[in-house]
């Protein structure tokens, strides 16, 4: 036991011994300065120096640039590209639903294709809408689509409360009597408009036209966009007038009646209007008769 105390008590004075640090003129040998010094204070000074340049070294890098080039840091830069990737990956997962939403539009204006289920829902929640408008109007039918579609809350209205919208009226597509009319529970979303041959059709309201081609059923067939989520559709044509990607004006002649494609019947014009992928009885909004 004496040993081990003995030890420890030589390391004690170790520790504190004192030294003196002498700086000397090299050509007088003169004492310039010195320090009295023990083994202790230089270890507790050491400590104290390397912890303030480890903590100053940390800071510096932790506020300035710096810290890009360190393993694990991510820079400013790549921080901010990461939010603007994240904005347009956003934007870009919105227009790509929003297509895959138009063209499904579209294809239930060629094919028809809305479960019966899902026209009871979109009913639904447009005449809840529609009992929430404070606004009714009392007007003719062709006075404007607006006014007709609040003036019968169980119809379907084109769910806006734009100010613009008073002033869009439909313009009939062709005058004649109704051999078919707008059957939904049929899947008959059109109305049916017996005419001479080659009469002229023409559209609705102005817009754009999205689809004019060939189909097996349907014949000559155009679609046209429209403002408000409109789209107006023609069908069994015998030629058509104008190509996708066309403005057209309203009233201004779009195709000539026909009786092409399977499904036809005869000489007539089978004209659908939808709003945001929904069919609408086209007699709510246009008046078809000729008297």
């Amino acid at each position: 036991m004496a040993e081990p105390i003995k030890k420890r008590g030589k390391f004690k004075e170790k520790l504190l011994n004192k030294y003196r640090l002498v700086v000397l003129n090299e050509e007088t040998y003169e004492e310039q300065i010195y320090f009295r010094l023990t083994r202790l204070n230089v270890l507790i000074i050491s400590i104290l120096l390397i912890s303030f340049f480890v903590s100053g070294t940390a800071l510096i890098i932790a506020s300035t640039p710096l810290k890009e080039f360190i393993p694990g840091y991510s820079s400013t830069a790549m921080k901010t590209q990461a939010a603007e990737n994240a904005i347009k990956l956003d934007s870009l997962s919105n227009a790509y639903n929003q297509s895959i939403q138009y063209l499904n539009s579209i294809q239930r204006v060629l094919v028809g294709d809305i479960k019966p289920e899902e026209f009871k829902e979109s009913k639904i929640m447009i005449d809840s809408l529609s009992r929430r408008s404070k606004t009714i109007v009392s007007k003719s039918i062709e006075d404007s689509l607006l006014k007709a579609i609040v003036d019968q809350e169980d119809k379907y209205n084109l769910q806006s409360n734009s100010k613009s919208k008073v002033d869009f009226v439909l313009f009939p597509p062709a005058l004649g009597d109704l051999s078919q009319k707008y059957d939904p529970a049929n899947k008959h979303y059109a109305v049916d408009v017996v005419l001479k041959e080659n009469a002229p059709i023409k559209s609705v309201a102005e817009g754009t036209v999205i689809f004019s081609e060939w189909t097996s059923g349907t014949g000559y067939v155009i679609i046209i966009e429209h403002p408000y989520g409109l789209i107006s559709a023609y069908k069994h044509n015998a030629s058509l007038n104008k190509q996708q990607g066309d403005f057209v004006s309203v009233g201004e002649v779009i195709a000539s009646a026909g009786n092409t494609g399977e499904l036809t019947t005869g000489w007539h014009l089978h004209f659908e209007l939808w709003s945001d992928g929904y069919p609408m009885n086209p007699e709510n909004f246009i008046d078809f008769s000729n008297r």
